[in-house]
């Protein structure tokens, strides 16, 4: 783990906790959802596919973590991101996950060309 200075047992169960809730496909859906801005539970619901009770149990764990932040209008709750700092995190895991798979393409394309013959 690159680190400027040791971290307490308590400070790597807080990040163990921030990737265990990242862990979840759905929460990262809702993440990419909230991407463009504040939107309402019914809606996620709707754009995800699922009920209101499941986003809003996905949805209360992220603000438990202090990624979301939500507020209620009427009967209405809306969800933004609270962490912007989220989305870097997940640019750097998916730029990761990119490279590594496209350098294993990369190692399938070379295997499957026949070798070049000699004159």
């Amino acid at each position: 783990m690159a680190s400027h200075f040791q971290m307490t047992g308590e400070s790597l169960g807080l990040v163990a906790n921030r990737f265990k809730v990242l862990s979840e496909p759905i929460r990262l859906r809702l993440l990419q959802a909230l991407e463009r801005g504040e939107v309402s539970v019914g809606a996620l619901a709707d754009r995800l596919g699922t009920t209101q009770p499941n986003v809003s149990k996905h949805l209360k764990m992220l603000q438990e973590a202090g990624l979301v932040g939500r507020r209620q209008e009427g009967n209405t709750v809306w969800y933004a991101i609270a962490d912007p700092s989220v989305f870097a995190l997940c640019d750097l895991v998916c730029g990761s996950l990119r490279e590594r798979l496209e350098a294993q393409a990369g190692m399938f394309r070379d295997a499957g060309t026949p070798p070049k013959r000699r004159r």
